[in-house]
């Protein structure tokens, strides 16, 4: 038997805090037994979730301590987790690992485990959208918020929101084996693997108007991102020289013009799977990438998965003949 101890701390976010429960127990009735018994604990019996996910109150019938008898722990994220966790808390965390359990948490739970010093020389997942703050307060922890979890053997970490499920199932593979994850994913209705990581749901926000000198000459790049524009191009209509673009660009952007360039032609390339039924020839024409092989390499090297692919989990389509994005599948 296998306890899994889940950590539920004021402004826990519903979804996340249930997913192990959901997983693990219909892990335990796809296997016909009680491998995992579940432990909902907090630092208090009574537990107020996240306001901005609809607030309501629980109660955990596990106080900390029972972190100290668990296999497996389990942090879910919470709405203050940019705050220091309590005394308490980081004690009960720092405990369980030392004795051997199973560290793993959910999005930016792993704010939680860092604070305890518990990331740290590992490489580690979060939310896309907090990677960089959480590599920012422990540079002694490797984020890559591209993946959608990162297995370390007794630490684990998986990135946002439906990440928890990519996790639990990751687990119950680990535990199990292969045909009880699979069939607890089909329980689930979810893939045992998803296709690509995170970097295919990362949000590109536009630079916002006047925040630099190079901002004609950006705007001028995404209107012309079917031509194939050289260095020299982009040098001569920002009127200066190609290292003067250089050093300008870097300063201004963070990066460089042909980085800048590739993923706004990935991005473009979104758009256009996202919005037609055009295809991957005529993509690849739209966004400049000039061939559909030149654009798979491009959009998985920076998207983490293949445009046909993309395609099919980001297409809208309209419910009536929609296809097979748009059905419903009566199971047997």
């Amino acid at each position: 038997m296998t306890v899994i101890a889940i950590l539920a701390l004021d402004g826990v976010l519903p979804f996340e805090l249930s997913v192990p429960g959901q997983v693990f127990g219909t892990a335990n009735e796809v296997a016909d037994t009680e491998h995992y018994r579940l432990r909902v604990c907090s630092p208090s019996r009574t537990v107020t979730t996240s306001p901005d996910r609809g607030a309501f109150r629980i109660q955990a019938p596990y106080r900390l301590d029972a972190l100290a008898e668990a296999d497996t722990v389990v942090v879910p994220a919470h709405a203050d987790f940019l705050s220091p966790p309590p005394g308490p808390v980081v004690t009960a965390l720092r405990a369980a690992a030392a004795r051997g359990a199973r560290m793993a948490s959910v999005c930016v739970g792993a704010f939680t485990l860092a604070a305890a010093g518990l990331l740290d020389g590992h490489r580690v997942t979060t939310h896309w959208q907090y990677a960089d703050e959480l590599a920012r307060r422990h540079p002694r922890v490797t984020v890559d918020g591209d993946v959608l979890f990162v297995d370390n053997g007794d630490l684990i970490n998986s990135a946002g929101v439906a990440a928890a499920l990519d996790l639990c199932l990751h687990l119950v593979q680990r535990d199990l084996g292969a045909d009880c994850a699979a069939a607890t994913a089909r329980r689930t209705v979810m893939p045992l693997r998803r296709d690509g990581g995170q970097a295919q749901f990362v949000e590109h926000p536009h630079m916002p108007a006047g925040t630099t000198t190079l901002e004609p000459t950006l705007h001028w790049m995404a209107g012309n991102l079917h031509r194939p524009l050289t260095l020299e191009d982009i040098a001569q209509h920002a009127a200066m020289s190609v290292r003067s673009l250089n050093r300008h660009f870097r300063a201004q952007t963070g990066t460089t013009p042909q980085q800048w360039l590739l993923r706004a032609r990935v991005r473009r390339a979104q758009q256009l799977l996202e919005t037609t039924d055009l295809p991957i020839e005529r993509v690849a024409d739209a966004s400049g990438f000039g061939s559909t092989v030149t654009l798979r390499h491009h959009f998985a090297r920076m998207a983490g998965t293949s445009p046909h692919a993309y395609r099919t989990a980001f297409q809208a389509r309209e419910s009536a003949g929609a296809g097979p994005a748009g059905e419903y599948v009566k199971s047997s």
